[in-house]
C-alpha cells in the first residue's frame, strides 16, 4: 500500500482496514498492555511498522505494530487542521502595504510526512495569524508564487520585480516580500538593480523556523517588516532579519549587502562591509546609517532583465585552469565571477586561459574569498598579471551580488554590448554595493556565542 500520513506497508493495511486514520482514537493492545491514543501522522524516514499515538496526558508514544498487536478502532475525529482566525480590518488613517508571499519557511508549516517544512500558509494567513500588524498599516496580501527558495532563478526574480513595480504604481507605501531565506541576499540584491532607488521601502522577510513552531521568529520579523515598509523613512531593497537570538533586536540590512551567515540560527543574517541601515526594536525604527536613498520617485529607474549566461567559480587549490575554458564553452558563458584569494588572486596557471576569455570579450571579475576587506590586485605580481590578463577588480563587493550584478548588467546592456561598457558598468556603485569604508570583522565572546 502506498504510503499515506507517513505510514505504509502492514501498518498503512491495518489502519485502511479499520477505517482509520489521522486523528481517530484507537486501543492498541500488546503484551498485556492497553494503550489508548489518537492516531498521528508519522514521520516517514522513521523506524517502518510503528503506530504513533498522542496519549491522554499530551505526549506522543510509537508502538511497534505486528500481528500479534490487537488495534481497535473507538472513536472517529476531524483530521486536524489549520484554521486562522479572520483578517482583521481595515483603518483608512494607516499606510498601506501589500505582501507578497513568494514561499520559504516564513510560510510554510510542519510536514509531519517528513519531519520537516512545506510550504502551507497563504499570504492571507500570515496577515491573520499576526494580527499585531493591523495597528501598523492596512494590509494588502497575495501569493505571487511558492517557491522553496534554492528553486529561484533569474526568471523569478524578473517575475517579482514586475509584480512590486506594479505596486508602486498602485500607490502603496511599502512592499513586503515573504522569501526563503537560502538565498534571500541573491534575490534582495537583484531587485536592488531592478528596482533602483525605489520610491518606497522594497522589505525581504523570512524565517528560520516555520510559524507554527513555538521557537518560530517569522511573527516578529514579520512585524517589523511590515513597519518597516509602511515607517521607514528611506526607500531602499531591504532584508529584514532577527539580529541575535532574542526578540529584541531586528536587523535591516540594504539588499545588496548582507549574507545568511549560518544554518539555523536566527541571527543568521549579517551587513558585510557595511552597518545595516536600521534597527527595529520596541521603540520603533532607529536608524544607522544615515546614506540611504529616501522615499520618492524622483530618481527611481526600472530595469528588471536579467541574462543567466554568467557563473561564480570560486578558486581552489590545484584547480585546472581549462575548467573555466569548458564552462564558458559548454554552459555558453558572456562572463564570470571569480571567487579569488586574498586580495584577490588565482594561480599564476590561470592567467593564459583568462587572457583568451577576456580577449574574445568575456567579462572576468574578481572578488575575494574573504568576506571582510576589498580587492587589491595592485600590490602582488599575480595581481597586476591578472590585470594585464583583463581581469576587472570588484573592490569590496559580495562575490554573490557581484554574480547577480553581472547578470543584470548583460541582460540591461543586451547582446551587443562591448566589453568595455560592461567592465564600466559592472565597476560603477549603482546600489551600495561597491565602495565605501571597509568595516572590521567583528569579533564574539563566548557567552554571545552560546547558542550558536
Amino acid at each position: 500500500m502506498s504510503s499515506k500520513h507517513g505510514y505504509s506497508g502492514y501498518v498503512a493495511n491495518l489502519l485502511e482496514r479499520l477505517g482509520a486514520g489521522v486523528g481517530d482514537e484507537v486501543l492498541v493492545e500488546k503484551n498485556g498492555l492497553q494503550l489508548r491514543g489518537f492516531v498521528m501522522a508519522r514521520y516517514e524516514f522513521g523506524e517502518p511498522g510503528v503506530l504513533v499515538l498522542k496519549l491522554d496526558n499530551g505526549y506522543n508514544v510509537g508502538v511497534k505494530i505486528d500481528p500479534s498487536t490487537k488495534v481497535s478502532k473507538l472513536s472517529s475525529a476531524a483530521v486536524p487542521a489549520f484554521k486562522p482566525p479572520p483578517p482583521p480590518q481595515p483603518s483608512q488613517n494607516l499606510p498601506k502595504v501589500a505582501i507578497v508571499n513568494t514561499g520559504g519557511t516564513i510560510a510554510s508549516r510542519i510536514d509531519y510526512r517528513t519531519g520537516g517544512v512545506k510550504p502551507a500558509l497563504s499570504a492571507s494567513d500570515l496577515v491573520s495569524i499576526v494580527p499585531e500588524i493591523a495597528e501598523i498599516a492596512n494590509v494588502s496580501a497575495e501569493i505571487l508564487m511558492q517557491v522553496v527558495s534554492e528553486n529561484m532563478t533569474p526568471k523569478h526574480w524578473t517575475t517579482i520585480a514586475q509584480r512590486v513595480n506594479t505596486l508602486f504604481n498602485e500607490g502603496f507605501d511599502g512592499i513586503v516580500i515573504t522569501h526563503g531565506t537560502d538565498t534571500m541576499g541573491y534575490t534582495a540584491a537583484a531587485l536592488s538593480f531592478a528596482l533602483q532607488n525605489p520610491p518606497v521601502p522594497v522589505v525581504l522577510v523570512g524565517a528560520q523556523r516555520s510559524s507554527d513552531r513555538p521557537s518560530s521568529d517569522a511573527a516578529k520579523n514579520l512585524i517589523a517588516a511590515v513597519e518597516t515598509a509602511a515607517k521607514a523613512p528611506f526607500a531602499e531593497v531591504v532584508v529584514c532579519m532577527h539580529g541575535w537570538h532574542s526578540d529584541e533586536e531586528i536587523f535591516i540590512h540594504r539588499g545588496t549587502r548582507v549574507v545568511k551567515f549560518h544554518t539555523s540560527s536566527r541571527g543568521a543574517f549579517q551587513s558585510i562591509n557595511a552597518t545595516p541601515i536600521a534597527v527595529h526594536t520596541q521603540r520603533g525604527i532607529e536608524i544607522i546609517d544615515d546614506r540611504h536613498h529616501s522615499r520618492g520617485w524622483d530618481s527611481y529607474r526600472y530595469h528588471p532583465n536579467f541574462d543567466d549566461r554568467a557563473m561564480l567559480v570560486k578558486f581552489t587549490p590545484g584547480m585546472h585552469p581549462q575548467t573555466l575554458e569548458i564552462l564558458a564553452e559548454k554552459m555558453n558563458l558572456r562572463g564570470l565571477i571569480l571567487e579569488g584569494t586574498g586580495l584577490g588572486h588565482v594561480a599564476s596557471s590561470f592567467i593564459p586561459v583568462l587572457k583568451r576569455l577576456t580577449d574574445s570579450g568575456m567579462f572576468v571579475g574578481m572578488t575575494s574569498q574573504c568576506r571582510f576587506g576589498r580587492v587589491n590586485m595592485n600590490v602582488y605580481e599575480n595581481g597586476r598579471d591578472l590585470l594585464r590578463a583583463g581581469v576587472t577588480p570588484l573592490d569590496n563587493m559580495l562575490a554573490e551580488t557581484a554574480l547577480v550584478k553581472l547578470m543584470w548588467v548583460l541582460g540591461f546592456l543586451g547582446e551587443k554590448a562591448q566589453l568595455d561598457e560592461v567592465r564600466n558598468l559592472m565597476a560603477r556603485n549603482l546600489c551600495g554595493e561597491i565602495g565605501g569604508r571597509t568595516r572590521p570583522q567583528p569579533t564574539f565572546h563566548g557567552d554571545e556565542l552560546h547558542g550558536l
